[in-house]
């Protein structure tokens, strides 16, 4: 039988996976493991998730056809365009689906954490549309970096706690959420970003984000006659949009799958981001993954100019995924990404996140047939990042 590369009934993708918990936490963790698939898998819940997609969110996202970007790289190039959903990223898919999860488990209190902000902003918004209380961790680097999502979601009802340990990126926020939780385990619903954290997180938010390749898949039977691409392409840090983007064709040989990781200044310069090309095997925030580590265990800083993608470790199905060669992963530096951006918005007027201008540079680094159909996912839009893009806008030649 052809192994397949979903989780497996004890959590685990391959080797990765799991749930490595404090003590405190097991009768949450458990609690959720043993309640989820009945509640997301129920008629109940399928209508109002729907509901709230199609009325609250605005999907479907269209699936474009980007044909000046397509006669650039000698291919048939699709983008799904998250960055049109309500709140300018995936994020808000996954935040109403397990706002609905966590009212149906009789949670009153939600918590997450955020790196770009994207993921805070799709939380407190669902808070607010729910009436819950919401607490956002958000490492001070990023506060400062991010800091319109900021005011978004104060504006929104959250309180946002900037946390000042380590670089005071991602990593950390989500560190200080376990701890939060930790205090509050019986009214507390962890709300987790990404396809990380301990089981079942990473199935769940996968499944949540789901709705992207199922749309593709529709999508491209219209325009194309087919449901399925030569290539599908995402960024990846932790993992969700990559997870939505890929979830109908995991299994799928017929269809190449490249996610694009951040390089930093370099996968070897020191300051990089690249987990896949730089970790090994470790536990992070619950779960064993790729983590970029000391040779002792600690846990090494990860530096990128994307704070959506300022992780050191990867989310479990990816990880199996990339050392089973099932997926391709390339390291796209910080000025292949601040290009890629420019070049998608003056070739089709449309700005992405810095995250999603990952994806668009993996463009660089692959070869096509003019027949291939790629879709690549943008995973947000760039209003966040304006600061960012035009910071760096003097290191662009003029005819860039």
């Amino acid at each position: 039988m052809k192994e397949s590369f979903f989780v497996n009934k004890n959590g685990f993708y391959g080797e990765f996976g799991g749930a490595y918990i404090p003590e405190i936490l097991y009768k949450c963790v458990d609690e959720l493991k043993q309640s989820y698939l009945n509640i997301i898998e129920s008629e109940n819940f399928k209508q109002e998730y729907h509901a709230l997609l199609k009325d609250y969110v605005g999907r479907p996202s269209p699936l474009y056809y980007a044909k000046r970007m397509s006669q650039r790289y000698g291919c048939q190039l699709y983008l799904k365009r998250e960055d049109l959903n309500h709140t300018g990223a995936h994020k808000i898919n996954n935040a109403i689906g397990q706002i609905l999860l966590a009212k149906k488990m009789g949670k009153t209190r939600i918590i997450a954490e955020t790196g770009a902000g994207q993921h805070g902003v799709a939380t407190a918004t669902v808070c607010a549309l729910m009436n819950m209380e919401c607490e956002i961790f958000m490492g001070k680097t990023d506060v400062q970096r991010q800091h319109v999502n900021v005011e978004r979601m104060r504006m929104l009802g959250a309180k946002v706690h900037p946390v000042t340990t380590g670089n005071m990126t991602l990593s950390d926020a989500c560190s200080e959420a376990i701890r939060d939780w930790c205090s509050h385990p019986d009214n507390t619903f962890y709300i987790v970003g990404s396809t990380m954290g301990p089981h079942p997180y990473p199935d769940l938010v996968a499944r949540m984000q789901s709705v992207i390749s199922e749309e593709i898949k529709w999508q491209l039977e219209e325009k194309e006659g087919r449901n399925y691409p030569d290539y599908l392409i995402a960024c990846i840090g932790g993992g969700s949009n990559a997870a939505g983007t890929i979830y109908h064709y995991v299994d799928d040989e017929r269809v190449k799958i490249v996610l694009a990781e951040a390089g930093g200044q370099g996968i070897n310069s020191g300051y990089t981001a690249a987990t896949i090309h730089k970790g090994s095997v470790g536990i992070l925030h619950g779960s064993k993954m790729l983590v970029m580590q000391t040779p002792d265990g600690q846990i090494e800083e990860a530096f990128t100019i994307s704070a959506g993608l300022d992780y050191p470790g990867v989310g479990p199905m990816h990880c199996n995924m990339a050392v089973k060669g099932r997926s391709k992963v390339l390291a796209i530096n910080d000025d292949e990404a601040i290009k890629a951006g420019f070049e998608l918005t003056r070739t089709e007027g449309i700005i992405p996140a810095i995250e999603s201008a990952h994806a668009i540079a993996a463009l660089k680094k692959l070869t096509f047939n003019p027949s291939d159909i790629v879709v690549l996912t943008v995973s947000g839009r760039g209003d966040k990042d304006l600061d960012t893009y035009l910071k760096h806008k003097e290191n662009l030649s003029s005819n860039e």
